[in-house]
């Protein structure tokens, strides 16, 4: 559930009108990026088939891990943010990501390390791959079929789920990460039952109906938060674990679909520093120039302005066994709001829904991910074609 606190402002340079014509829509997306991430649900359904195809029961012939490893970067890497945060602090072996070629150089027999590439041949995935084959460590691959990734998995004999490559990888988050949580789940790190896996995917498609081309920006929740953060300097806080998580998610999208620069992190951690930022040139700082009796929705788009978006989870208390809900989180989430709302910083509220940790993370990322790409065609950007991704990659000769 979203909600927008202090109105809509800060659409500076960016086409409204645009977002409420869905042939317009259509046209300034060739590449398909709506259509691509409306298929979110749909990637839950297939890449979980083609997982029970795979032979993940051979993890646990060795029994539980020392520790597993998520190799990937950019969506890839997320994966293994995913895994952590629907774990939680009680799994019994620390899971962790690794975003650099090659794998820590403590990983042996006793690990296990999971290599993840969209495109099947990121020289992160690779190497980490080729690393675990050397070392003796148990290897599961998730990536392109017919990929150098699933040769090294074939060499060593290790479990490859294929993720077919219809999309960019970041419009391919739930492809990559259903794979990784099932091999998890074999191993004995985490529960996530079927039951889990379908209502996830009726959320995510739930929320690409919502956020649908067709949807006018009044009722469609993306459109909503995306001219909210038009001409704006976006902060996205998650209120816990999981949201944060979903945050740093909706930072990767603004910044590769919308080209936007953003503050991304834990809520927490923002208490002990980054909230300053409300203080700041482009927060409360420059209300003093401003009017404050002004009506908001009558914003002349002068100055750059902070934007917040805070994620709030409000689920369970993992920590413990009671079901009080994460109070301390919560109640750090009502002051920062009110913090905004005292400095003239707008704010959009984006509530985690659902009853698993995965599902409760799905709502949290399905809109944001949307709001990234209307953002992007309310610019006249492309979101599917990002120029600088492309010369990156080929001057570092990836």
């Amino acid at each position: 559930m979203i909600d927008g606190t202090a109105g809509v402002s800060g659409r500076r340079d960016a086409d409204e009108a645009l977002l409420d014509n869905a042939q317009a829509l259509a046209e300034a997306d060739p590449g398909g990026m709506l259509r691509h991430t409306a298929s979110a649900g749909a990637q839950v359904r297939e890449s979980a088939a083609l997982a029970a195809e795979a032979n993940l029961a051979v993890l646990a012939d060795d029994g539980r891990p020392r520790a597993v490893v998520i190799a990937g970067i950019g969506t890839a890497g997320r994966t293994g943010d995913v895994l952590a945060t629907v774990a939680g602090p009680r799994c019994p072996v620390p899971i962790i990501g690794h975003r650099s070629a090659g794998v820590p150089g403590w990983v042996g027999a006793a690990d296990v390390v999971i290599a993840v590439s969209a495109s099947g041949r990121s020289p992160e995935a690779l190497g980490a791959a080729e690393a675990a084959h050397r070392r003796g460590a148990r290897l599961v691959a998730v990536g392109a079929p017919d990929s150098r990734l699933q040769s090294i998995a074939e060499q060593a004999r290790a479990p490859f789920i294929p993720v077919p490559r219809r999309a960019p990888a970041r419009a391919s988050l739930w492809a990559l990460t259903v794979p990784v949580l099932l091999a998890a789940r074999s191993l004995g790190l985490v529960k996530v039952n079927e039951a889990d896996l379908a209502e996830t995917a009726a959320r995510l498609d739930a929320d690409a109906d919502r956020c649908r081309s067709a949807a006018e920006s009044f009722v469609n929740p993306a459109k909503s938060l995306a001219l909210g953060l038009a001409g704006s300097i976006p902060i996205v806080w998650g209120s816990s674990p999981l949201a944060t998580v979903a945050a740093r998610r909706f930072g990767d999208t603004l910044s590769a679909n919308a080209r936007y620069p953003v503050v991304t992190g834990a809520l927490g951690e923002a208490g002990r520093g980054r909230v300053g930022l409300l203080d700041g040139v482009f927060g409360g700082l420059a209300e003093g120039e401003r009017d404050i009796f002004a009506d908001p929705a009558e914003d002349d788009g002068e100055g750059t302005r902070l934007r917040l978006v805070l994620l709030r989870d409000g689920g369970l208390n993992a920590e413990d066994d009671t079901d009080e809900p994460l109070a301390v989180e919560e109640r750090r989430a009502d002051a920062v709001q009110t913090l905004a709302e005292r400095r003239g910083v707008r704010c959009d509220v984006v509530t985690a829904e659902g009853g698993s940790a995965l599902e409760r993370l799905a709502s949290l990322i399905a809109v944001p991910d949307f709001a990234s790409i209307y953002l992007a065609l309310a610019h006249g950007l492309d979101p599917m074609a990002v120029p600088a991704i492309t010369e990156m990659k080929e001057l570092s000769n990836q």
